[in-house]
């Protein structure tokens, strides 16, 4: 008989304690230890080895003969983009986000476009309700095989009657292995099944994509060890209450981790966007007062976003300050270097800010717009649809320089704005674009160009 032995994990971060305490030494939160039967055994690998292995011997880093990575073109340029070209073979990437945002649909999606032999494994659906998303989603693949285990011993036996070039799991939460007495979902049960698939994953160049729980923070669920165990984490957010998504890239061992890529979801499923601004950028017949176009980046992609304030008089006694997509100190700041070094009287009425679409935005860049559209709302004097904003702006009323100016110039020429508002410190490097550049270098200039 195997010898059994019990140890604590907390629920929570995954730390393990060597006994039951109310709160976790890591994390400081409350009544997540709970006690777990480890059964120690001989590891079962994915599949038993029949031959010994050689013993991998170091070398010189200038004898290591460098191989072209082999990707798997998912035929998602979202996605394919995001990791950098594709999939690499033999990496696992793990896919986050909150329950119903979508993270089953675009793995689905990519399944049902994909050229590659692949094997879907769910353990939260049946095939029939599989099917039913399949056709809602108005694509097929004769390729993709569907499969509904929660055992990894099970499902290895069908990898090796199938043999399939792409994996996908959905969910890594739902999977168990015989090797652990433990239930589906805890601490050592996703450690375990984890490191099964990535050994599956390395020994056979497979490609294998997972699918990962959230928890109450945000944070995927299971041990932090997982992020550092697999090859890509890509992380599945945006509003439930609006239409699109944003699938960022946390960890890539094989790209960049400054890509994003949207998508728009819709009935039939999640629209690829290549072109951001037309779901940020509200439509409108008539000017208004109080909006202002800025040029920010996600990652290294320059988007178009809409800034909206709202300046009016205080009916309480104390004003109001209240944001949407924008940090609130940072809004406080904005409004004491208006009072304070451009005169402006603001310190009496309510501001309210809102960044449109739903999006999160904290790159400095948008500053210049805020500052634009409170003083549109201020003055009510609405400012020219045709022109976009990129500058920070300084505690002395400074227009200071951004990053990668030359890239949010071409976006908005490429979208049809005729003038660009930058800071005069800026270094352009091309000064032969068809818009035209307003560079300013101090609140009251910008102020002056914008309402004279």
């Amino acid at each position: 008989m195997a010898k059994t032995k019990t140890t604590f994990f907390c629920q929570n971060c995954g730390t393990q304690h060597a006994k039951w305490v109310g709160q976790c030494g890591a994390c400081k939160e409350w009544n997540t230890i709970v006690e777990e039967v480890i059964q120690k055994e001989e590891k079962r690998s994915w599949k038993q080895a029949t031959t010994a292995k050689s013993v991998t011997k170091p070398l010189k880093i200038a004898d290591i003969q460098l191989n072209p990575e082999e990707r798997v073109i998912t035929n998602n340029n979202e996605l394919d983009t995001v990791l950098g070209g594709g999939l690499v073979k033999g990496s696992v990437t793990l896919l986050g986000g909150e329950p119903g945002i979508g993270k089953s649909t675009l793995l689905l999606q990519v399944a049902l476009n994909i050229k590659q032999k692949v094997l879907y494994v769910s353990g939260e659906e049946s095939q029939s309700q599989i099917k039913m998303r399949a056709e809602r989603l108005e694509s097929s693949n004769s390729n993709c095989l569907i499969l509904t285990e929660t055992n990894t011993q099970q499902i290895f036996k069908n990898i090796e009657e199938v043999a399939p070039e792409v994996l996908v799991i959905d969910s890594i939460q739902t999977l168990h292995t015989n090797s652990i007495e433990a239930s589906p979902g805890s601490i050592s049960q996703i450690r375990e099944t984890s490191a099964e698939l990535i050994k599956f994953a390395k020994e056979t160049a497979t490609p294998v994509l997972l699918i990962g729980h959230i928890n109450k923070e945000g944070h995927i669920a299971g041990p932090k060890i997982l992020e550092h165990m697999v090859d890509v984490v890509l992380q599945f957010e945006g509003d439930r209450n609006h239409t699109y998504r944003i699938l960022r890239s946390q960890k890539n061992r094989f790209g960049s981790t400054a890509e994003l890529g949207i998508y728009e979801m819709l009935s039939t499923g999640l629209r690829e966007v290549s072109n951001p601004s037309e779901i940020l950028i509200s439509k409108k017949d008539a000017d208004l007062s109080g909006t202002a176009i800025a040029s920010t980046l996600e990652g290294i992609r320059p988007l178009m976003i809409e800034i909206q304030a709202l300046v009016s008089t205080t009916v309480y006694g104390t004003p109001q300050r209240s944001t949407t997509g924008y940090n609130l100190k940072r809004l406080h700041m904005i409004l004491a270097v208006l009072e304070k070094r451009a005169g402006f009287k603001l310190g009496a009425k309510d501001v309210f800010l809102n960044v449109t679409g739903g999006i999160n935005v904290d790159d400095p860049a948008i500053d210049l717009a805020v500052v634009a559209a409170i003083l549109s709302s201020n003055q009510d004097i609405a400012i020219n649809p045709n022109v976009c904003f990129a500058a920070e702006v300084g505690l002395a009323g400074e227009i200071r320089p951004v990053s990668k100016i030359d890239q949010r110039i071409i976006e908005a020429e490429k979208l049809g704005y005729k003038t660009f508002v930058a800071s005069k410190y800026n270094k352009i490097a091309s000064k032969n674009h068809n818009i035209k550049l307003i560079l300013v270098g101090k609140i009251e200039e910008a102020f002056a160009t914008l309402f004279a």
